[in-house]
């Protein structure tokens, strides 16, 4: 199937249906308030656990008597459990209902997240925020699935910028309420909370995610055949696999992941370090700066929807990038600016890249498209939250700054050469 042409295929086939309220809304809006409210917690859910021992691992150092690379295990475990996930989840969820899988998703989060509370040795807590990772796919892959599906091609990555905007949310959240907690009473205290968190959003998702359009609205000549193998759904994985648009976006997800996981988690090492000193509750606070991303993502959003998303990408790592150099400060301000600059930079340029699956992924394809590229991004946060401790003895910070700037430029020369200058609004 030809990809050059993206979006007018997919919409006339969309139109000829009978469509959902947020698709019939696209034209002229991104529909109900409470589906796109819906979305955000969707990814707030998920990102408020992903991410929520960053602000701790200062203070796992010295808990459970280990390295910068083992207590980094802690974040890793879960991106791990994502990446290996994702692809097999997206593929048997092409079938199935988008809201169930999501809803189930939030649901069953909540037990690992509760149990890594009886964690009595860090092994046992990683092994815990393996089992978290395992299951945000249904959150992630799926969801993206169905914003792809649910709005119209002119408003998709308004939406997704929405989207994104809720896991910038749920990201700092989940650090600020771990830090907080765990300096008042303990970090036991702080997945109490974050269980609790999964259970109101789950049932709150439940209301109000709409159901989405049934899987026989789609063409007969897009849909997938229910006669055929469930093997068959590996087999579109695999034609996913050879398309050069979709193997440079895949390859976009890993780098644009690194380069935030990289920086965050040893930022904070860093920080609790002289000259700065800055306590777990400070460091915890740092990630304010992900509000800068939660205003920042909405409005490149619009943008996004204006000009082609492989320069709003370019530009985006490019804001990135500049963040990252600025962390090199030795100015506890410059650094806060650098990290904001850094966390909006990549939460656009995640935006942009999910809004590219539509136009490099077949209709009938989208959710494994969504698993893989998800795959390959978590791939990225697995490797930097391990390979920078091995390197930090090398340089420390610096190191750190160098190979994460480094990895900015092969993205922006991966989507120069690997994506076709398209537009997003027909």
């Amino acid at each position: 199937m030809n990809q050059a042409s993206p979006i007018p295929d997919v919409a006339s086939v969309e139109r000829e249906t009978a469509l959902p309220a947020t698709e019939t809304a696209g034209a002229t809006g991104i529909g109900p308030i409470s589906s796109v409210l819906a979305v955000m917690l969707c990814g707030a859910c998920a990102f408020a656990d992903l991410y929520a021992t960053q602000p701790l691992l200062p203070l796992f150092v010295h808990i459970f008597h280990a390295s910068k690379s083992a207590v980094g295990l802690t974040v890793s475990a879960s991106t791990l459990g994502v990446a290996l996930s994702a692809p097999i989840v997206s593929t048997y969820a092409e079938r199935l209902n988008r809201k169930r899988i999501i809803v189930a998703s939030i649901l069953a989060l909540a037990v690992p997240t509760l149990l890594a509370a009886t964690a009595s040795s860090l092994h046992a807590l990683v092994f815990w925020r393996f089992l978290q990772g395992i299951l945000m796919p249904g959150i992630f892959a799926t969801t993206i699935a169905y914003i792809t599906e649910e709005w119209s091609a002119q408003t998709v990555a308004q939406v997704m910028a929405f989207y994104v905007s809720g896991t910038v949310l749920g990201g700092f959240l989940g650090r600020l309420i771990a830090g907080l907690l765990t300096e008042r009473y303990n970090w036991q205290a702080a997945f109490l909370a974050l269980g609790a968190i999964n259970l109101l959003g789950g049932l709150l998702v439940a209301r109000w995610l709409p159901h989405g359009r049934p899987h026989s609205h789609f063409s007969a000549a897009h849909a997938p055949d229910a006669s055929q193998p469930r093997f068959n759904h590996f087999a579109q994985m695999l034609r996913n696999l050879r398309s050069p648009r979709l193997l440079s976006t895949f390859a976009v997800g890993f780098n644009v992941l690194f380069s935030l996981v990289a920086i965050f988690t040893y930022v904070t090492f860093h920080l609790a370090t002289p000259p700065f000193g800055l306590s777990t509750a400070q460091l915890s606070l740092l990630f304010t700066v992900y509000l800068a991303g939660l205003v920042a993502t909405p409005v490149a959003g619009l943008v996004l929807t204006r000009i082609d998303l492989r320069s709003g990408l370019i530009g985006s790592v490019l804001l990135s990038l500049l963040g990252v150099l600025l962390t090199l400060a030795p100015s506890l301000l410059w650094i806060i600016v650098g990290l904001g600059l850094c966390s909006s930079g990549v939460f656009i340029s995640h935006a942009a890249a999910i809004s590219y699956l539509r136009q490099a992924a077949p209709l009938g394809g989208r959710v494994s498209a969504a698993g893989l590229y998800l795959s390959c991004y978590y791939v990225g946060g697995t490797v930097a939250g391990i390979l920078p401790g091995y390197l930090w003895r090398f340089g420390g910070w610096t190191t750190c700054v160098a190979l994460t700037a480094v990895l900015q430029l092969v993205t922006i020369t991966i989507v120069f050469r690997g994506w076709k200058p398209t537009v997003v609004a027909a």
